[in-house]
């Protein structure tokens, strides 16, 4: 579980002026006006005038479209259980910006933090002011820190997750003992490709030399996968095919499944995430571990329990309250609103749904909408805390039809929940998702009290 630092007093720089740690976040974020810029040079420089700290770490890296962040988090659960220190590097977060960067649980506190942008913003500003390289953006200014961080904490091991795609992706600068590639969906179409194919090539981009790849993908995606690794002389273990997953049960306590894996067949292991989706990835968590005991890394089968059961993955099917239920889903494309479909009818028991939806504009809107809304008795349509958020008043007019029920717009998220919160009954499920800005500043509300609420 992520540890969330309260620390909020000034640090002083080395020019002798104070940095309080909202002003390092806005610094972060303010990088965020210069876009995207795919590409490797910017970070690889930044990197290099850190000392290359990634040089001195093994990682397990993590990529995907769906399930990604979840398969990491088991994978470092169950080898912090094992006695390892173990770094975890995810993206966005959920609760607070520390969240990205933690050890064993521990979130980076907010005052190395503000230490780490303290050292880092003048290399940043040396390479924005190179024609050749140009401003790096956020996400490679925060990879940067985290392997900074991460080399000088000297775990045994870091699960680095993916930020989007692969081969380009500021995490692609690492050679990792073994790398997972989940499923592949097609998402983020502007920047990763208009085809499946396309999409899958990029992820396959963290692919190496005489490397070892775990993946859960399937069709048209696994065959790319598959030609990037004879390309690459690297090992190839599919889900499905040199491992698998057999489901057990799956209620609101809990799940079961078998696992037959590359080495071990191990039975009656527990979840605590609920999803359709969760043994799959718990089963390609696994595998990785699996692979990284040929590596040296000891896993006994006790760790591997208790660290499964023990694995907590915020906003992803998160129950929040009971009677009514109330329940979080950053589903964030269309694959994982069809893994919340399936989710919602194998496991969940309810009179009326009442849901409240939230996406972004580069999302296939009517696609979502035809998978999610017909399930609702009531939908509430919201917006989003990002300049890409998808109009509610175009999102009504979309769903209309679709929802047996009245289709509400409430711009404001606590005024969206609070509606929910009042129209659901005992026997009812309040479903809250859609982007994760949306199930971030919802989960936030709901976990400070109704009086929260009533703003």
């Amino acid at each position: 579980m992520h540890v969330m630092f309260l620390f909020t007093g000034n640090f002083r720089t080395r020019g002798g002026e104070t940095l309080d740690y909202t002003q390092a976040l806005n610094w972060i974020h303010g990088i965020q006006r210069f876009g995207m810029n795919p590409g490797l040079e910017r970070i690889e420089v930044l990197l290099d005038s850190l000392g290359n700290p990634h040089k001195r770490l093994r990682f397990l890296h993590i990529g995907g479209s769906n399930g990604k962040g979840s398969a990491a988090a088991f994978a470092a659960r169950i080898m912090e259980t094992a006695g390892y220190r173990v770094g975890l590097y995810t993206s966005p977060y959920l609760v607070e910006f520390t969240n990205r960067m933690a050890i064993n649980g521990t979130d980076i506190s907010q005052e190395r933090l503000v230490e780490m942008v303290e050292r880092i913003k003048p290399l940043v500003e040396d390479v924005a002011a190179d024609p050749a390289l140009g401003q790096p953006t956020e996400f490679e200014v925060v990879t940067a820190m985290a392997l900074t961080y991460f080399a000088e904490e000297a775990p045994d091991l870091v699960v680095l997750e993916v930020g989007l795609g692969g081969r380009l992706d500021a995490t692609n600068v690492v050679d990792p003992l073994a790398a997972v590639l989940t499923t592949v969906s097609l998402e983020h179409t502007q920047v990763l490709g208009q085809t499946l194919e396309e999409v899958a090539r990029e992820k396959a981009g963290i692919v190496k030399k005489n490397g070892t790849v775990i993946t859960g993908a399937a069709g048209e995606a696994l065959e790319v996968i598959r030609k990037r690794c004879r390309e690459k002389g690297a090992k190839l273990f599919c889900l499905g095919q040199d491992f698998g997953v057999e489901k057990v049960s799956s209620r609101l306590e809990g799940q079961v499944f078998h696992y037959s894996g590359l080495r071990h067949t191990l039975q009656d292991l527990r979840l605590t995430m609920l999803g359709d989706y969760q043994p799959g990835n718990a089963a390609l968590a696994l595998a990785a571990l699996e692979v990284l005991e040929e590596k040296g890394f000891t896993v006994p089968e006790k760790a591997v329990r208790y660290g499964l059961e023990h694995t907590r993955w915020p906003g992803r099917l998160e129950i929040m309250r009971r009677a009514p239920l109330v329940v979080l889903d950053g589903a964030h494309n269309l694959e994982a609103f069809k893994g919340l479909k399936r989710s919602l009818e194998a496991t969940f028991s309810y009179r009326y749904m009442v849901l409240v939806l939230g996406l972004l504009d580069d999302k296939p809107i009517d696609d979502i909408l035809r998978e999610i809304a017909p399930l609702a008795q009531v939908l509430i349509v919201t917006t989003p805390n990002s300049p890409r958020a998808y109009d509610p008043w175009l999102l009504q007019d979309k769903a209309a039809g679709m929802v047996s029920g009245p289709v509400h717009v409430v711009e404001d998220i606590p005024g969206a929940v609070n509606l929910a919160l009042s129209l659901a009954r005992a026997p009812d499920l309040v479903l809250i998702a859609g982007s994760l800005y949306l199930v971030s500043d919802a989960r936030r509300l709901l976990a400070g009290g109704r009086t929260a609420l009533l703003q």
